[in-house]
């Protein structure tokens, strides 16, 4: 399996990739990303699957309950 098309530009592109991991880090000290990563580790670890390799994923839904969710489709979707 090949990387996907955006992949492949952030590869390529090194400007690009640069910018993109600057906001990401930025994105990633707001105070929300903070709380949801908490919520998601914690749920994991409560439901045994924090570093097993199971592929599955802590999911938000939309009502704020939490669900384990194949990362695959939980990373797929849009917000």
């Amino acid at each position: 399996m090949g990387l996907s098309k955006t992949a492949l530009y952030y590869k390529n592109n090194a400007k690009a990739r640069r910018i993109k991991l600057e906001y990401d880090k930025k994105y990633q000290k707001k105070k929300s990303a903070i709380k949801k990563r908490v919520e998601c580790n914690r749920f994991n670890r409560n439901n045994g699957t924090y570093g097993n390799g199971d592929k599955m994923d802590c999911s938000h839904q939309k009502d704020g309950t939490l669900i384990k969710e194949h990362r695959s489709k939980n990373r797929g979707r849009k917000p």
